[in-house]
């Protein structure tokens, strides 16, 4: 399983518009999508279900340190299980730290506004050519600073992203081909 860095793919919700982002990464791979029937809604769920345990522990660590300075924490994730099965990644929905922005046939993206900074992370199918089983999974994250706290909160958090982002694709790929 490949993980392939690329550009911001045009057809994302993401370029649409005259946005400016401070910060853009996107990592794609292909998968098997053997019935031809998965959508953003079950790649939306997969998004949560995904993570490594390593990632749970740095989320853990940075809701806990971001809490002093008044900044949104995922809130409580025991019921998560319980949460993802009424989950239905449409507009407005919440899910811990992250809102669904808006959806299309082939496309959910997720984020959050925050004092500091906002993001969205848009998880994308694409069909390849000419291959009727085949798909892509583009995961893209955008960053807006709000302010000078949103840039040096960023600075730590950067290194990890690059990790993160790759090992979440990788586990999305895996539940999708369940």
């Amino acid at each position: 399983m490949t993980v392939n860095n690329m550009e911001l793919p045009g057809q994302s919700i993401l370029s649409k518009g005259d946005k400016q982002y401070d910060y853009i990464d996107s990592y794609q791979m292909e998968f098997i999508d053997k019935k031809n029937n998965i959508s953003p809604t079950e790649v939306g769920k997969a998004f949560f279900l995904s993570g490594p345990k390593w990632v749970e522990k740095l989320f853990a660590l940075r809701n806990t340190i971001v809490g002093f300075f008044g900044l949104k924490t995922s809130g409580n994730t025991a019921d998560r299980k319980k949460q993802l099965d009424n989950f239905k990644c449409e507009p407005g929905e919440q899910l811990g730290l992250f809102k669904v922005f808006s959806k299309t046939n082939n496309e959910v993206v997720l984020g959050e506004d925050d004092r500091h900074l906002n993001f969205r992370v848009s998880l994308l199918l694409d069909q390849l050519i000419n291959e009727t089983d085949k798909k892509t999974l583009t995961i893209t994250t955008t960053v807006q600073f709000n302010n000078w706290f949103g840039r040096i909160y960023f600075l730590p958090v950067r290194p990890f992203h690059k990790l993160i982002v790759p090992a979440m694709l990788k586990g999305i790929i895996k539940e999708l081909e369940k």
